[in-house]
């Protein structure tokens, strides 16, 4: 009986111990070393007893800004990247996500990287899946530190929407590899991991642990995993799932929150609906004015509505696609003046004109005939001959209209002389130069006489 005993207890010691054997073998030598710890084993059955079950059914991973950096490199078979897809999807089912809770984005590389997409992307479960489903593989090379730079540089931004630091969102990385680096990545991990990123490292296969551990963060037992084959990489999900989980207050309902409770860890914050603020007692909330300096888009004008806004534009402008900016319309289009000749368009304004000939009335809108031959409105030089609206120049009698139609100059006149005139004229010439001659000789005899008698007159006064 007591060997039968001793047989029954050794036979005991050797099914507790075995599973742990069979651990140690699946295990790779360089991880037997760096066992992983899981924060929330389940009891046997599936279920946690008592005030643990009620957590767990209010357990939500707390808000992360989580990016995703898979390895597509020549070693990496078409069957095994659909692995990690799938991979990716049953972590997205296990994850809170949302633009106030967590936000994914994932990264593929090889030699080169590409963002597949940002944070500020997706917020629903279903369209993240659907992208991911379209990731294709891109081939040679494992740059794994030029993967975690362009993480730092290109995905943690707010431009990209990661959250502002004032929220206290933790800035997670999940690498998949199954290869060593062929960059440098331990002083690149060291600069993520001083900026606030914490990295979760995944081996896969035939990767390097050393690189593992060198870009994971600390704990190492709690930020590195290794799996045999891309077959099994799926079932990590639950170990992230616990090692993301956080008792959800805002779930359990104990929270003190007016409107909005963003769980937080353990603990919880509290924030507002839209259209208003957190109030300093950061529990209750009051509407804001939406359209206050700095707290809308719009290009010109903010009309504030139930907490929202709506943005219009001055008269002239027209609202973009946008919703924001504005632009200005053509003032002069059919329809929108009432000029009645002639439209001038004028920065989202317009102005009236009237025709060559005709003058803007007193109302700036109608037009009325001018007299062209007014006095300043024409360029003759002698006459202005009024024709319609228009005019034309003329000259006085002896004058003749120059080529440019505006000037005048004197005329020169001809007249052809026939001989019969001609002789006519000499005849006249010849009579008046000796009429000439004879009052002449008739002047000199009158002298003549003129001194005789002078001298007659003069002798008598003597006697």
């Amino acid at each position: 009986m007591r060997r039968a005993f001793g047989t029954l207890g050794c036979c005991l010691g050797l099914l507790l111990l075995l599973p742990l054997l069979l651990l140690l073998l699946l295990l790779p030598p360089a991880a037997r070393g760096s066992p992983h710890r899981l924060r929330r084993q389940p009891r046997p059955g599936g279920g946690l007893s008592g005030s643990h079950a009620a957590a767990d059914t209010a357990c939500k991973n707390r808000p992360l800004d989580l990016v995703f950096i898979i390895d597509s490199s020549r070693s990496v078979r078409p069957e095994e990247f659909e692995k990690v897809k799938i991979f990716l999807s049953k972590m997205i089912d296990t994850l809170d996500i949302g633009e106030r809770t967590t936000r994914v984005a994932v990264m593929n590389y090889a030699s080169t990287v590409k963002v597949e997409f940002p944070l500020r992307t997706y917020f629903d479960k279903a369209s993240m899946k659907e992208a991911v489903s379209r990731i294709e593989p891109l081939s040679a090379g494992t740059m794994t530190g030029l993967a975690i730079q362009t993480a730092m540089d290109e995905v943690f931004t707010e431009e990209m929407g990661t959250r502002p630091a004032t929220f206290n969102i933790p800035k997670v990385v999940i690498v998949v590899t199954d290869g060593r680096p062929q960059d440098q990545v331990q002083d690149v991990a060291a600069s993520a991991r001083t900026a606030g990123i914490e990295i979760y490292a995944v081996g896969v296969d035939r990767a390097d642990m050393q690189s593992l551990r060198i870009m994971a963060s600390e704990p190492l037992d709690e930020h590195v995993f290794y799996v045999e084959t891309y077959g099994v990489i799926e079932k990590l999900t639950s170990k992230f799932r616990e090692t993301f989980c956080a008792v959800n207050v805002c779930a359990l309902g104990t929270h003190d929150c007016e409107q909005v409770c963003v769980s937080n860890g353990g603990s919880y914050l509290c924030d507002c609906y839209e259209g208003y603020t957190l109030n300093p007692d950061k529990r209750t909330c009051s509407a804001v004015h939406m359209c206050a300096p700095g707290r809308h888009e719009c290009d010109q004008i903010c009309v504030s509505n139930n907490g929202s806004y709506v943005c219009e534009c001055y008269e002239g402008y027209t609202l973009n696609p946008d919703k924001k900016t504005c632009s200005a319309m053509d003032m002069c289009a059919p329809g929108r003046h009432d000029c009645a000749q002639v439209c001038l368009s004028n920065d989202g304004s317009y102005s009236c004109d009237c025709y060559e000939g005709y003058t803007l009335n007193p109302d700036k809108k109608t037009c009325s005939a001018v007299d062209m031959c007014a006095s300043g409105r024409h360029d003759c030089e002698q006459v202005c001959v009024r024709d319609d609206l228009f005019y034309t120049c003329d000259c006085y009698q002896g004058y003749t209209l120059n080529p440019d139609k505006k000037t005048c100059s004197r005329a020169i006149t001809s007249s052809l002389v026939t001989t019969e005139e001609s002789c006519k004229c000499e005849a006249i010439a010849a009579l008046q130069d000796s009429v000439t001659s004879r009052l002449e000789a008739l002047s000199t005899k009158l002298d003549e006489v003129s001194e005789k008698l002078q001298a007659y007159q003069g002798r008598q006064q003597v006697v």
